[in-house]
């Protein structure tokens, strides 16, 4: 039995339609990523599954026990409240009414005794104390400072204590908007495993396809309306989601072409016959009517950097620089070298150091110690300082243009609204304001602001967050392609590798250290935050070299029989691996009972994991 079921849901703002006859259901166990374009209505679909927004037509049902719980992607406030306080509000009365009680129990006077009395009672009747057990347990569980108020918490902690609040009401559903925002590595990484343990149902939005790839159990994609559910995980997903596209390609290719020769019949009808078949006419018109109805795929943005001349060779040079704050050591004694070209990316915990250190680098800071020579001719873009020009009662036209008509692009002057629409804003919504766009919508905002400056060096702090899917694959592509430097501070882990060529870690107490390539890569090479591990010698791959130290040990009987095997077996499971994927890829393979699809694909999840073990044993084999 489901605990929520949507039945042909529909809703529509104005001519947009968000959601046209969606139905889907969520069981217990179910981990949903909600994937879709910016603006498709991901977050509008979670406030009608939390209730706060009431679809236009259709039924959602909830199983009449079943508790919801939403997280939010916007932070609580950070105000004089205390985190217990914030955490007991998840409960509504009953956890002003503990909250209350807290309070008069500490003043322990004659006049609290009666009031004392009569809320133990409220309380009892609630079963709040088991609650409020609950609500000491969770802070224990999450880490979390009962009695700090909200303005001393970090964004990152000021999510925890959101979480918190969503996991104190115990619910069966728990609904996420982009948790990972403002969630350091660590964090996120912690996050993953609260909700690897949750029992009941999930349901997420989030940009970070690595938490997509270790969490979702099944996808939920809204596209132009139409909610479809996949029964598999991300990458199988994304391979039939391929083949989806394709199809309707060909569908609408064929029906084009029908449609075109009716055109045709039609007008040489009126030159060959005084009188038209009017059936024929009659289906022409239907088949017009179909076409102006379909919905076309919203295309890919098209972003491009305008770039200026080429900056010296040295970008930035730095030599036994360091920099306190107070009594804490953020960076120490470090030594850097970053040339035109190099695309450096920043790891670390909040408040570890990484904007201070882009700011030394970039002049804007002073050391404490050490020296630092910039290069010349370098023209930097920041995406960070652009967040202090979204106001939101302009509009996109106004915020981007600044008053002008045309923006030049690498010596070209282009329209604004032609360079609006490489972001995908149409002329309508680049007239709307910024305080009704989504996140995703208003960080294109600020893409375009960036990418419409000159610059040789990119400066991106945090450019990730609320970004579709494929916005994120393009932002990736162009700044591998950007000729000039890259400095980048993300929590991104697939984006990470993807971009950066180098990366910074702070790994405590002001240890600052340069590994080749991106997180992976960091990780690989022995990289971890919060204690001083042994010197990184940089090296180009990550699987040792021999050396003449190293004799090569002749195998076994057992090990070099099972060498000669492998490769049949290893040929076997690759044959069987294609033929259950060509089978997933049907598209009416998810219209089949669920226990069959669930069968094959935990068939197909235990060939790929024997294949793999084989392969690493071959490797392992061929080495010796």
């Amino acid at each position: 039995m489901p605990l929520l079921r949507a039945t042909d849901l529909g809703l529509a703002h104005g001519h947009h339609v968000l959601l046209d006859h969606a139905n889907f259901q969520l069981f217990k166990g179910d981990r949903a990523c909600l994937v879709g374009r910016n603006g498709a209505g991901k977050s509008t679909l979670m406030k009608v599954v939390e209730g706060s927004v009431k679809p236009d037509d259709g039924n959602l049902w909830r199983r009449p026990s079943a508790r919801i719980a939403m997280l939010d992607q916007d932070l609580p406030e950070a105000d004089q409240t205390t985190v217990m306080q914030w955490v007991a509000s998840g409960l509504e009365g009953l956890g002003q009414q503990l909250q209350q009680y807290q309070q008069l129990a500490e003043q322990a006077d004659e006049s609290s005794l009666k009031q004392l009395e009569a809320l133990q009672q409220k309380i009892e009747a609630q079963d709040g104390w088991r609650y409020q057990q609950r609500i000491d347990e969770v802070l224990s569980r999450l880490e979390l400072p009962a009695n700090q108020s909200m303005n001393q918490l970090s964004g990152g902690w000021r999510k925890r204590v959101a979480l918190a609040r969503a996991l104190v009401t115990e619910p069966d559903v728990l609904l996420l908007d982009e948790p990972t925002n403002h969630l350091d590595l660590e964090t996120i990484q912690w996050l993953e495993k609260q909700l690897l343990d949750f029992n009941g149902a999930i349901l997420f939005v989030t940009h970070d396809r690595a938490l997509v790839r270790k969490l979702a159990t099944c996808i939920l994609e809204l596209d132009r309306g139409q909610l479809r559910q996949f029964n598999t995980g991300y990458d199988d997903y994304l391979k039939e989601k391929a083949h989806l596209l394709e199809v309707e390609d060909q569908q609408n290719a064929l029906f084009d072409k029908k449609l075109a020769q009716e055109e045709a019949w039609i007008r040489q009808g009126i030159k060959a016959r005084r009188t038209r078949n009017e059936g024929r006419v009659r289906a022409l018109k239907k088949l017009r009517e179909q076409r102006s109805e379909r919905r076309e795929l919203q295309g890919k943005a098209n972003i491009q950097v305008g770039n200026a001349s080429s900056s010296g060779k040295r970008v930035a040079e730095l030599r036994k620089v360091g920099f306190e704050i107070g009594d804490k050591t953020l960076i120490k004694s470090l030594d850097l070298n970053i040339v035109r070209g190099d695309k450096v990316g920043l790891l670390g915990p909040n408040g570890a150091g990484k904007t201070t250190l882009l700011k030394i680098i970039l002049g804007e800071l002073t050391p404490s110690s050490g020296k630092i020579k910039l290069g010349t001719k370098l023209e930097v873009a920041y995406f960070d300082q652009l967040r202090s020009r979204l106001d939101e009662e302009k509009t996109i036209v106004d915020i981007v243009g600044q008053g002008r008509e045309s923006i030049a692009i690498n010596g070209r002057d282009r329209h604004i609204m032609s360079y609006l629409s490489d972001f995908l804003f149409s002329p309508e919504r680049a007239r709307t304001p910024i305080k009704a766009l989504s996140g995703g919508e208003k960080n294109r905002v600020q893409l375009a602001c960036l990418f419409s400056l000159p610059a040789n060096v990119l400066v991106m702090d945090e450019p990730t967050n609320d970004l579709d899917v494929e916005t994120l694959e393009l932002l990736e592509s162009v700044l591998v392609e950007f000729t000039g430097t890259v400095l980048l501070v993300s929590h991104d882990r697939e984006f990470m590798d993807n971009v950066v060529t180098s990366t910074l870690a702070f790994e405590g107490n002001g240890a600052v250290r340069e590994y080749v390539g991106g997180y992976q890569d960091w990780l690989r090479q022995g990289g971890s935050f919060g204690r001083e591990p042994l010197p990184v010698t940089k090296e180009k791959s990550a699987k040792p070299e021999k050396t003449a130290s190293q004799p090569k040990q002749k195998l076994s009987y057992k090990d070099q029989r099972e060498l000669e095997q492998l490769p049949d077996k290893i040929e076997q499971l690759e044959a069987e691996q294609e033929a259950l994927q060509a089978e997933i890829s049907q598209p009416d393979f998810y219209q089949q009972e669920r226990s069959l699809t669930e069968k094959q694909l935990a068939q197909l999840a235990a060939v790929s994991n024997e294949l793999e073990q084989c392969y690493e044993r071959w490797m392992a084999l061929s080495e010796d």
